[in-house]
């Protein structure tokens, strides 16, 4: 089993090689582990400490946005014949070793895409991370019939009828609650596990903002109808 893992990258070459190396280097069930990092249009040097860490690198030469970058990273995993795809967050809040319970329903079980849960195992967290995450579960379950408690989470992990089927058209932030539109469209079975976030003052600045949110909806309802 080839399994890829895929992170989006703006502007983190302060967090970026600690994320890479805490990487686990052997997965129970998984032949071998390649990482991508997609460069979006970073001014600093995400590229280069990518690239030292080991990391495949692809560089959008603009800034298009989380959606974009996945877009490129689920494009890469199509073309690379990846059996499993993982999805992190470049800013640290999530643990890579976390990543095995990420992939086990997938290896053990019929499920197609884990969500890993922030809100199955925290109990506090800033107000307008559970604001910002709490009216996107409801925009996603009005507009896509679909329950999630945590329909913001970027640590995802999507086996390979799911990377074959999955079709992202959104750019922006609205691209997580796409992501839930896309796993009703093609029928998909999917699994929340409970994971750790780590929430620092530096990857709180780097996340969704309530400023965002209306726009995010917007959107959304563009995606619904098109």
């Amino acid at each position: 089993m080839k399994l890829l893992i895929g992170i989006p990258a703006f502007n983190e070459e302060l967090m970026i090689g600690s994320v890479l190396r805490s990487i686990p280097k052997k997965i129970s069930g998984i032949s071998s582990v390649e990482v991508v990092v997609v460069n979006d249009g970073s001014d600093d040097h995400t590229e280069k400490v990518a690239r030292q860490c080991g990391a495949t690198v692809i560089t959008h030469i603009i800034n298009r946005g989380l959606g974009g970058a996945l877009k490129t990273i689920f494009d890469y995993a199509k073309t690379t014949g990846s059996d499993i795809l993982v999805t992190l967050d470049a800013d640290g809040q999530h643990n890579p070793s976390e990543i095995p319970a990420l992939v086990k329903p997938i290896l053990n079980q019929n499920v197609n895409v884990v969500i890993g849960s922030r809100w199955k195992r925290l109990k506090k967290a800033p107000w307008t991370r559970w604001a910002i995450n709490h009216l996107a579960n409801g925009f996603t379950c009005i507009l896509f019939g679909i329950s999630t408690s945590d329909s913001q989470s970027g640590y995802r992990a999507f086996d390979k009828n799911s990377i074959k089927q999955i079709s992202l058209k959104s750019d922006g932030m609205e691209v997580s609650s796409e992501i839930f539109s896309e796993i009703v469209r093609n029928k998909l079975i999917f699994k929340e596990v409970p994971v750790e976030v780590l929430y620092t003052s530096y990857s709180l600045r780097k996340g969704q903002k309530l400023g965002n949110a209306v726009d995010v909806v917007f959107q959304l309802f563009i995606r619904l109808f098109q």
